[in-house]
């Protein structure tokens, strides 16, 4: 029974805590909700408050910019209304202008028109004064004006004759002192090899037995070598030597290797012959790559194509005059250099021109064409400068254009005439100053001519009473003009005029 009691009263106990705890969490849950209901009416209503603050500031803010914009557009207004009253200000100086210059281009017109009615009115008057003047005188204008000058020429030749002579001698004395020292320097400070060469090579034999072997049964050896070689070898009574003759010094030195291996190996005959032939030309071949190579060394030129240098060392066996085509090569390059250095220009353009002025002479024989002009080719065929391109074209004309082609004249003329070092024979020495003689001789009024100096010099005596000294002054100058056109000579050729009179008289 108590247990019973117990266990309600539990069970009422527990139902009345569970009851007083619901109540409990109900208020408490209703306190919260009330709480959470205000704040959010709180921050709604900030929200608004906010809200409104930003609608009055952002319609301020728009009421601004709405207020700039019309100054800016006023002012803009304002800057366009008065650039357009500008404009129109330059509108009108600028039709006034126009209106100004169209006056005077109408007048100036005007003024065109009558000068040229004025001209034509003065041209017409002169017309007609010439007219006049040619039925008075019975002579044209252009026979008046020739007579003229016949008459002012006749009265005043002396006088002519003199100015001529002082103005030549004031303006060349100090041209032709600065050019003699030069030269001169140039000169003394080069001094290189110049002796002459021949046509002709002696080669040395072991014994007279040689000769035989040489000339072979019934000649077929030497007739073999001839053909070959293109020389002819003489063989004479001169004890242990045969001469080898041709033009061409490269012909002679295939033959004279040729021969001495030949002699050096003991068989001589036509298969050989053949073989050592070609081994020769073969060695020279190499000499003369070698001989180019040595001579761009000596000269200090370099970069050149290896196809020049082949046909530089050609010229160790080309000869001119009897010269040596590449010792006169390589003197006229140290001269050139050395005449430049005093001239204040390129040395080494001026070495070069005056190194290959010649370079044409090392293929005239084979090529078509004098050697200038062969060598410009050569030259231009290898990209070198212009002013070398036109040295070897314009070394041997009276007036080259290009400063370095005088300096390349000069300095062949130098080397050319240098004393032995070119050679002539005696029959083409004597028919050099016949021919000179007789081309000076061709001018009328010349009495008589004398080369002197082994050509170096003409000395012209004319009769006094056909050429007066004006015309002796202007004969010589044709004389120099000719000869350089007709003739060919080493150096120069000085023209001396000589007019005298000889009154004689005897007292008996």
């Amino acid at each position: 029974m108590n247990s019973l009691i117990v266990l309600v009263v539990a069970v009422m106990a527990a139902l009345i805590g569970a009851g007083v705890g619901y109540f409990m969490r109900m208020k408490i849950a209703q306190a919260q909700a009330n709480s959470m209901e205000a704040k959010a009416d709180r921050m709604l209503t900030e929200a608004k408050t906010k809200q409104q603050e930003f609608i009055l500031e952002g319609k301020d803010k728009a009421q601004k910019i709405v207020d700039e914009a019309k100054n800016e557009e006023k002012q803009i207004r304002l800057d366009i209304h008065n650039a357009q009253q500008r404009l129109e200000k330059r509108e009108i100086v600028f039709d006034q202008k126009l209106l100004e210059f169209q006056d005077t281009q109408k007048a100036l017109q005007e003024k065109i028109e009558r000068v040229k009615e004025i001209k034509l009115e003065v041209e017409n008057i002169k017309l007609q004064q010439t007219e006049k003047l040619t039925q008075v005188a019975a002579l044209t204008k252009e026979e008046a004006k020739l007579e003229l000058l016949q008459m002012v020429e006749e009265e005043n030749k002396g006088d002519l004759f003199a100015r001529i002579s002082k103005l030549e001698k004031e303006s060349t004395e100090v041209y032709d002192e600065k050019a003699r020292e030069l030269m001169t320097d140039a000169i003394m400070r080069t001094a290189s090899s110049h002796s002459a060469e021949t046509t002709g090579s002696v080669i040395h034999l072991p014994s007279e037995e040689m000769k035989g072997r040489i000339i072979g049964k019934e000649g077929r050896n030497i007739k073999t070598i001839e053909k070959l070689t293109g020389c002819e070898i003489v063989i004479d009574d001169t004890p242990e030597s045969i001469i080898i003759s041709c033009f061409s010094s490269i012909r002679r030195e295939v033959a004279r290797l040729a021969l001495e291996k030949l002699m050096a190996d003991g068989r001589i005959q036509p298969a050989r012959i053949e073989e050592f032939v070609e081994k020769a030309k073969q060695d020279l071949s190499i000499t003369i790559k070698k001989a180019g190579e040595e001579a761009l060394y000596k000269m200090n030129i370099v970069g050149i194509d290896p196809k020049l240098v082949n046909i530089v060392g050609r010229l160790k066996y080309r000869t001119s005059y009897g010269q040596n085509v590449l010792n006169h090569s390589m003197e006229t390059g140290y001269l050139a250099g050395i005449i430049a250095a005093e001239l204040g220009v390129d040395q080494s353009k001026a070495k070069k021109a005056g190194f290959f002025h010649d370079i044409g002479k090392a293929v005239d024989h084979e090529t078509q064409g004098s050697h200038p002009e062969i060598g410009y080719a050569i030259l231009k065929k290898f990209n070198m400068d212009d002013d070398v391109c036109q040295a070897a074209r314009d070394h041997h004309i009276d007036k080259p254009q290009s400063l370095y082609a005088c300096i390349a004249k000069a300095a062949d003329a130098i080397s050319g005439a240098r004393m032995g070092a070119r050679k002539d024979s005696f029959e083409q020495f004597v028919a050099r100053l016949e021919e000179l003689e007789k081309t000076v001789h061709s001018f009328p009024g010349i009495d008589k001519v004398y080369a002197i100096q082994a050509g170096r010099e003409v000395r012209v005596f004319v009769k006094p009473n056909e050429v007066d000294e004006y015309g002796a002054y202007q004969l010589a100058k044709d004389i120099a003009h000719k000869v350089e056109e007709e003739l060919q000579y080493p150096g120069e050729i000085r023209i001396t005029v000589i007019r005298e009179n000889r009154i004689v008289e005897y007292a008996r």
